[in-house]
């Protein structure tokens, strides 16, 4: 009778064993020790990740900034569509007056007052 005996005795020695191992291992400073080895081992690879962020982000700011210029200087030009469109009139009046004269000089004729401008 001795043998089951000595069993509970074994089986409660082994119990309090592990429960007091369970109790070890869930300390609140293991838990901080844990905890502190997970930052050390991460922290690196989270500073990596914020640098790279902060670079991605200066770059998009950059590149933002070259499309909104781009858009002003786009629309800039179409707003000067009207300038461009008033040259091209007074270019073509020139011309105009320079085949007249050209045309009188070769008729051997004085040059004569330039046709009235067209409004083209």
């Amino acid at each position: 009778m001795e043998e089951p005996e000595m069993q509970l005795k074994g089986k409660k020695v082994t119990d309090k064993f592990t429960e007091s191992v369970y109790v070890l291992a869930n300390e609140p400073s293991v838990a901080l020790y844990r905890l502190q080895e997970h930052v050390r081992r991460s922290l690196p690879e989270l500073a990596q990740h914020k640098a790279d962020m902060q670079r991605w982000e200066e770059q998009s700011q950059g590149a933002i900034y070259t499309v909104e210029y781009a858009c002003s200087a786009v629309k800039n030009l179409v707003d000067s569509s009207v300038h461009f469109h008033s040259v091209e009139g007074l270019l073509r009046q020139a011309i105009n007056i320079r085949d007249h004269m050209n045309a009188s000089a070769a008729q051997g004729h004085s040059p004569q007052e330039p046709p009235p401008p067209s409004s083209a």
